[in-house]
């Protein structure tokens, strides 16, 4: 018989063996077969207690000095300073996943730890590298296939999507989801387009202090916490707008150009050449027809005179992703100096509309094609106000992957559960590597109702046996809640099928290529110059002192 078909009928006996009473070899001696697996463990560990919609949050401390408390896995991955390859392998995965999909960051660290984990164990037990690749990806290709059936749900055409994107929302924020899902919902609803199409663009988000969360409401047109100054308020008709990343003034003390001053006469001329060009600068908008300027910067009381003389609005933006938004939303470009742009923000009016204490610049339009509806959003903190616009981001990408796939699965860890119990069963009738890495892969998806129960405080191992339990009676729609296991579809638990199967993707991806890294090598550092040069270091000793060294020395002695 062939060693390779012997070692892989042993392998369920080694398994089955205590650790202690296992065959050892030379490659065991290490801690970890697997080079990357202790670092994405690390990388786990981290995001693990945020999992779910009982997860912890974090304060993060930015290299600004900034404090962040969030429990976005996304977020928080960005802000890790990661060193190991394998850790940045995954977090570029996780976070590619965040841009697609909006959703599945956290599933995907930690499918693929526990992934990871489970090919320790049968790299240990002797499998060899290439066979647990490809049964790991027989075992992909089978999860893949079998995910749509589980799809019990579907959206539809005409159906109000709150119950789809309640759940969504609820895992990313602590209060007012029910409020905050209705805002959403009717904001996607009212700009979807008469096709069925939907474009996540066309819903502005817009964070103001004071009030509550349930004070937060629905705004025609784009709204932006910008600052109205000077004497004109308003746009009525035919606004024009023009967006500047400098500002609204003379150039920075700091600009590349310095004037070189001899006496009091040039200073009379240099003040006065200042004054003319900015007078200049002005005159050119409002010769373009630019009535609405929006800066980013400081704005010069002289020069703002200035713009009330031509009629110009002068808006000062409050932070730099507002006005990116609202160049990609105007399709204008911004601009480093007070020069009019060739192709000027087009809107139907901007004025301004007070909410509460709070104030907003409105941008509004009466065409299609533009965005329609802003969900403002009011609170007392900005850790709290920065959970609720995560969590509205959530349900816009939510919504627009429905509008791609309207089906859904369900949520809690009960399709986890599903999906292990019909691994479990395949791989039980399958010999040979194929059926450990299916049992292998069931182990780990219950690893992540696990993680569930962990962080809602519950009794770990008395949840995933009574789920396990009636997942094997043939109820599929039992998960994991707050209290102990729940019926998904009475609690309105659900998962979009698209988000979940990108996720397993990109969990595959990720662990078919850590599965065949077996060391880390680290390069040396390259050569200098002069080394490349000079490769012989004998002859470089050997070559005399230059002369003037000869001198010293001789004069030393």
């Amino acid at each position: 018989m062939d060693s390779t078909v012997s070692s892989a009928l042993e392998l369920p006996q080694r398994l089955a063996l205590h650790p202690r009473e296992s065959p050892r070899s030379p490659e065991e001696e290490d801690p970890h077969l697997l080079s990357s697996l202790a670092a994405v463990q690390t990388l786990a560990n981290v995001i693990r207690p945020c999992y779910g919609p009982h997860g912890r949050q974090k304060f993060l401390v930015t290299m600004k000095g900034e404090t962040v408390c969030t429990g976005c896995a996304a977020a928080i991955l960005r802000a890790l300073e990661l060193e190991h390859p394998a850790a940045w392998l995954l977090r570029e995965a996780a976070q590619t996943q965040a841009e697609n999909s909006g959703d599945g960051t956290a599933f995907v660290v930690l499918l693929t730890e526990a992934l990871l984990e489970q090919a320790e164990q049968l790299l240990k037990a002797g499998l060899p590298r290439p066979q647990l690749r490809e049964a790991y990806a027989t075992a992909t290709a089978e999860v893949l296939a079998t995910l749509p059936s589980l799809a019990i749900q579907s959206l539809g055409p005409l159906e109000d999507p709150s119950w789809a994107l309640h759940s969504v929302m609820n895992t990313h924020t602590l209060s007012s989801t029910d409020h905050l899902t209705k805002l959403v919902a009717h904001a996607c609803w009212a700009i979807k387009e008469l096709d069925g199409s939907f474009k996540p663009e066309r819903v502005g988000v817009c964070a103001l202090h004071g009030g509550t969360l349930e004070d937060s409401c629905l705004l025609p047109g784009l709204a932006m916490s910008g600052k109205l100054c000077g004497q004109m308020a308003a746009v009525l008709n035919g606004a024009r707008v023009a967006l500047f990343a400098c500002p609204f003034g003379p150039a920075h003390p700091n600009a590349p150009a310095t004037a070189r001053l001899s006496s009091p006469a040039d200073l009379a001329q240099f003040s006065k050449g200042s004054d003319q060009l900015l007078e200049k600068q002005v005159g050119q908008l409002a010769a373009t027809g630019i009535n609405v300027a929006v800066v980013l910067g400081e704005v010069d009381e002289e020069t703002l005179m200035l713009a009330d003389r031509y009629g110009i609005v002068v808006i000062q933006a409050r932070s730099r992703m507002e006005i990116i938004y609202l160049s990609e939303v105007l399709d204008t470009p911004l601009l480093p100096r007070l020069l009019p742009p060739q192709r000027p923000g087009r809107c139907q009016r901007v004025y301004r509309q007070e909410l509460g204490d709070g104030l907003v610049v409105v941008f509004e339009w009466e065409c299609t094609g533009t965005p329609a509806l802003t969900v403002v959003l009011r609170g007392a903190t900005t850790q709290g106000l920065r959970s609720a616009q995560q969590a509205i981001y959530h349900g816009i990408d939510a919504y627009f992957q429905l509008c791609q796939d309207p089906r859904l699965i369900p949520g809690a860890g009960a399709t986890e559960m599903a999906l292990a119990k019909m691994l479990s069963d395949k791989g039980s009738r399958l010999e040979g590597p194929s059926g450990l890495a299916f049992l292998a892969f069931a182990r780990a998806l219950k690893y992540l109702p696990k993680t569930l129960a962990e962080n809602a405080g519950l009794a770990v191992s008395d949840v995933v046996a009574e789920m396990s339990g009636v997942h094997q009676g043939g109820n599929l729609l039992m998960g994991v809640g707050a209290e102990g296991i729940i019926n998904v579809a009475q609690e309105g638990v659900w998962d979009t099928l698209i988000v979940k199967a990108q996720g397993f993707r990109a969990v595959a991806e990720v662990v078919l290529q850590l599965v065949t890294v077996d060391k880390i090598v680290m390069a040396k550092k390259s050569p200098t110059h002069q080394q490349i040069w000079n490769p012989d270091s004998k002859k470089t000793k050997k070559r005399p002192p230059p002369v003037e060294n000869k001198k010293i020395l001789g004069m030393n002695k």
